[in-house]
């Protein structure tokens, strides 16, 4: 019975002996030049700009929840698509006037999305100057935090 996992075990052990090897190699023959820029945070390979507690326009958020509506939208779509070319003559005109309701409902929700301007940037949304790329990045001071507790 120990056999039929014995291939599965030494697979287990030899990935877990190549991890080690990998990390104690890196960490013994890798480089140990600590520089200010190595220690920052990392944001895609861009110098970090600005403060990590700046707010973000709410407009960003709604695109966010109009996009995850549109997924869910499409996958009920695709799904019964999926289903329809396989399916008899009644279930194909039940499920197709349900359809054409459920299409009505997501073109009116659309053009309200465009009536009330949900997509539409302007000015006050779009990023400031000093935040394009090309940009120098921007130092903020921060006060210190004390390093002692005191005991009440």
């Amino acid at each position: 019975m120990f056999g039929e996992y014995l291939p599965i075990l030494m697979m287990m052990g030899v990935a877990a002996v190549i991890c080690t090897v990998m990390v104690l190699g890196s960490y013994i023959l890798g480089p140990k030049r600590v520089t200010k820029y190595k220690s920052s945070p990392y944001e895609c390979g861009v110098a970090p700009l600005g403060d990590a507690f700046e707010r973000v326009p709410i407009k960003f958020y709604l695109v966010a929840i109009l996009f995850v509506l549109f997924d869910i939208e499409v996958v009920f779509l695709w799904s019964w698509l999926t289903v329809f070319k396989d399916s008899p003559l009644d279930f194909k005109i039940f499920t197709g006037v349900a359809l054409l309701i459920y299409m009505i409902l997501w073109i009116i929700g659309d053009a309200y999305v465009i009536k009330v301007g949900a997509i539409e940037w302007d000015e006050s949304t779009s990023l400031a100057p000093e935040k394009l790329i090309d940009s120098k990045p921007i130092t903020v001071n921060t006060p210190a935090v004390p390093q002692t507790i005191e005991a009440q």
